[in-house]
């Protein structure tokens, strides 16, 4: 009984930990600009297919290079979620600044397209994207580079938008036609696909009679290490710095010259780039499918609340807690706790009836939100809530 249940708080606590990835990103981006990012889960899911496609990748090299594939793959994942999430920042978030209700129904429009980009993407769709890219957007950088032209902004967007459309859809047409390239078979489709970890992180660690599965220490240990990297950015980096006192005082910081842009621009590629880590964490954890990120953004959200919106340490606590206490509700092993002769008494019996009710992921999650609204109840600003300037700026 006593095994189980420490066996279960470790796997909480490796679920705890791929929250508390996701939701550092989070917690600066919402801190900083206010933004509510609903498509911060298909950032994770983008991260967990770029580490099936570097896998893929790496198979292909031998068995010998498949078992390094992890330390590219992080990166890679990282990279991928990063640009997508400065492409966000950049062509909508950056439009709607200070209307929370707009941005998140932007982006929770933004989350849809993305998951049905990855249902449909093949190779006419990728091409047929990129070239509309490289013509639109590069006439916007052109034009960005020609400040004397600048007034003919809404021209140019009027007429290269369509155009960029039209040749596009021409081009993919053409290489379906001509090099007989499928439009039907997409690259991943509607089903999961599963990612399979290096053999070195296949095993247990056997300590004090548990099984500690490699996989489950090396996200710790991945999680250790993001929370170090960030505090250190934060705390030892220009930029950092420049972050920290946009998040207290934009007014002010903008004063003073900090390019607010830019670190705005900064903030959220680094957010989105700790979700991909955190996508490609749970890659070991599980299949990987369309629908990933929207298994993981509401416990992300409810981790930056109960933490303490900006605050580090918060997030620790709320992200280890709510992992925990979802594991253990949902495996029920609360069940067990409880001794064998106390289950013939009826208090007893009527909670372990309640546990076994719960005993489910889904329940669980459901008694969790609702200790966590009774919890907001007592402390609205979270575990560590905000003082002094950060609350009036």
């Amino acid at each position: 009984m006593i095994a189980a249940l420490f066996d279960s708080l470790f796997n909480g606590l490796s679920i705890g930990a791929v929250l508390l990835i996701a939701a550092l990103g989070l917690a600066i981006v919402f801190g900083l600009m206010g933004v509510i990012n609903m498509a911060h889960g298909e950032l994770m899911m983008l991260g967990a297919y770029t580490t099936f496609i570097v896998q893929n990748g790496f198979n292909l090299l031998g068995k010998p290079w498949f078992e390094t594939y992890i330390f590219v793959a992080l990166p890679m994942a990282f990279m991928v979620a990063a640009v997508m999430g400065l492409i966000l920042e950049r062509g909508v978030i950056r439009y709607l600044y200070g209307r929370p209700l707009e941005t998140l129904l932007a982006t929770w429009g933004v989350s849809l397209i993305l998951q049905q980009f990855v249902r449909s993407v093949n190779w006419v769709l990728a091409i047929s994207l990129a070239v509309f890219c490289l013509l639109f957007f590069g006439a916007l950088w052109i034009l960005s580079r020609r400040p004397e032209i600048e007034r003919m902004r809404n021209w140019v967007v009027a007429v290269m938008l369509p155009l960029s459309l039209g040749i596009a859809w021409a081009t993919g047409a053409f290489l379906a036609q001509t090099y007989k390239l499928t439009v039907t078979q997409p690259w991943f489709g509607a089903q999961n696909v599963n990612v399979t970890a290096p053999r070195w992180l296949q095993g247990n660690l056997p300590v004090f009679g548990l099984t500690l599965p490699y996989t489950r220490l090396f996200i710790i240990g991945l999680t250790i290490l993001c929370v170090a990297a960030i505090y250190l950015f934060l705390q030892r980096s220009p930029w950092g710095l420049r972050i920290r006192a946009v998040t207290q005082n934009r007014s002010m910081s903008s004063c003073l010259g900090i390019p607010t842009q830019k670190v705005d621009a900064l903030t959220f590629a680094l957010g989105s780039g700790l979700a991909g880590v955190a996508g490609c964490a749970i890659s070991f954890l599980g299949s990987v499918g369309p629908n990933t990120g929207q298994n993981y953004v509401v416990d992300t959200f409810m981790v930056v609340v109960v933490g303490g919106v900006g605050k580090l340490v918060g997030s620790i606590v709320a992200a280890l807690a709510i992992g925990t206490a979802n594991y253990l509700i949902g495996s029920g092993v609360m069940v067990t706790i409880i001794p064998a002769p106390l289950l013939a008494i009826e208090p007893f019996k009527s909670l372990a009836d309640l546990l076994t009710f719960f005993s489910s992921t889904s329940m669980a999650k459901v008694i969790v939100f609702a200790l966590i609204i009774v919890f907001l109840q007592v402390r609205p600003g979270g575990i560590f809530p905000q003082k002094g300037r950060t609350v009036d700026a």
